[in-house]
């Protein structure tokens, strides 16, 4: 009995390591140099603001379309 009760505290201690690890990650379109403060959860813009690098290569189309996000009017040489 007492092994057991050793064994589920250990699966549950690991665990919530593993899931505390987890949780400090961040938001997936945050750079780890961002402050992430909840209240203004707003990005830079560009590919070097994002904590996961782009596939592709940017052009100027590109950074133009992510500098105007959230707002509803395109680049203006798009």
């Amino acid at each position: 009995m007492l092994i057991q009760l050793a064994a589920i505290s250990a699966i549950g201690y690991f665990g919530y390591r593993y899931y505390d690890k987890r949780r400090g990650q961040g938001h997936a379109a945050f750079d780890a140099k961002q402050a992430q403060d909840g209240t203004n959860a707003v990005r830079d813009a560009g590919p070097g603001a994002m904590r996961d690098k782009p596939v592709m290569d940017w052009d100027k189309t590109d950074e133009e379309s992510d500098e105007s996000f959230p707002a509803s009017d395109p680049p203006a040489n798009y």
